[in-house]
């Protein structure tokens, strides 16, 4: 299809929340290059309500992980996997961008026989060896977003400045309205989000307690904090004076609930880079995860780690410098006064 604008474009993403935001320039950047184009997105089940109802998502294809996971003994999980697997071909996808990275999300690029399929040249598990397109990383594409960008770039793609773009529900921002009310939350309120699914990228629940109570009685705000189901526990050791939602949000109700924040300060995980993506006043910790690849998207200043600019293109450090625990309640704090001060709240 040389020199003929795609008609169908995939975009293999199915996990997680935080990733799958990173993604979203891609999307938008594609979208406004090619417009007539119907974009499909292939993502797992429990983050599709993130971008259902997109405007520039056309379809979603769900890839159910747990439920193919015996498809070499288990019939019903081969019949999922055969469906699966002609819902991909029946796509007739001009374009394919696998932006996980995985043997299985290349495999899938593989099976849907398109003409051409884009990916990482540095892919985890030979993954590569299913791209006809193979994008290196560079010094100018540290950041996911740039080398994602950088990846449908060489696809055609132009108009290349970011928009983290989310779906409205009104359903949902009604139901954050309810939560909050009968919670006592003051109009003015912060978000923490103390949780992550990696325990070393967890900054320490004492001081996350520490700082709850710095910002309270500085700025006279309610502090909610939110997270999965499994958190809720691990949530409580903060105390009374910070107001537990986790489990009480779906994912759709992530975005109304951040979205009118004074303040989110979070771990790198899930909820906090759907506040980034909003340009809401935030803080970010970093801990072993390289800062430069993933922090909020030109916002250096909301970011709180030990030697960010420093790491190279590694994503992960596990040098001692780089424990999470070192960074400081004040070190925190100071950047969430700013940021709070920056953004007139």
């Amino acid at each position: 299809m040389m020199g003929e604008e795609p008609r169908r474009i995939l975009i293999i993403k199915p996990s997680a929340l935080g990733d799958i935001i990173l993604a979203l320039p891609a999307l938008s950047v594609l979208k406004r290059t090619f417009p007539g184009a119907k974009i499909s997105w292939f993502v797992r089940p429990e983050f599709a309500p993130l971008i259902t109802g997109h405007p520039y998502i056309s379809d979603i294809i769900l890839f159910d992980r747990k439920q193919l996971s015996k498809w070499w003994c288990n019939t019903g999980s081969f019949n999922a996997l055969s469906l699966l697997v002609k819902q991909l071909r029946a796509g007739k996808f001009d374009l394919v961008f696998d932006f996980q990275g995985l043997f299985r999300t290349g495999f899938f690029s593989w099976v849907t026989g398109s003409k051409r399929r884009f990916g990482m040249a540095g892919a985890k598990e030979l993954a590569h060896l299913f791209y006809t397109d193979k994008i290196s990383q560079d010094a100018s594409s540290i950041h996911l977003v740039d080398y994602y960008l950088k990846i449908v770039a060489s696809a055609g793609a132009k108009q290349m400045e970011a928009e983290f773009k989310l779906p409205e529900d009104a359903g949902a921002a009604e139901q954050i309205d309810k939560l909050l009310k009968s919670q006592g939350v003051n109009a003015k309120y912060a978000v923490i989000v103390p949780g992550a699914a990696q325990p070393n990228k967890r900054w320490p629940i004492e001081k996350f307690a520490a700082l709850a109570g710095k910002i309270g009685e500085r700025f006279g705000l309610s502090i909610v904090a939110t997270g999965s189901p499994g958190e809720r526990e691990y949530i409580e050791a903060i105390g009374k004076r910070v107001i537990n939602l986790a489990g009480k949000t779906a994912v759709r109700e992530l975005i109304p609930l951040l979205k009118r924040v004074s303040l989110v300060v979070s771990n790198d995980t899930g909820p906090g880079h759907i506040a980034a993506a909003l340009g809401v006043p935030m803080v970010m910790i970093f801990g072993p995860t390289n800062p430069a690849r993933v922090c909020p998207y030109k916002r250096p200043e909301c970011v709180v780690a030990a030697e960010p600019n420093e790491r190279g293109m590694k994503a992960d450090s596990y040098e001692p410098r780089h424990n999470i625990a070192h960074i400081t309640v004040e070190q925190v704090f100071e950047t969430a006064c700013k940021q709070i001060s920056k953004n007139g709240y």
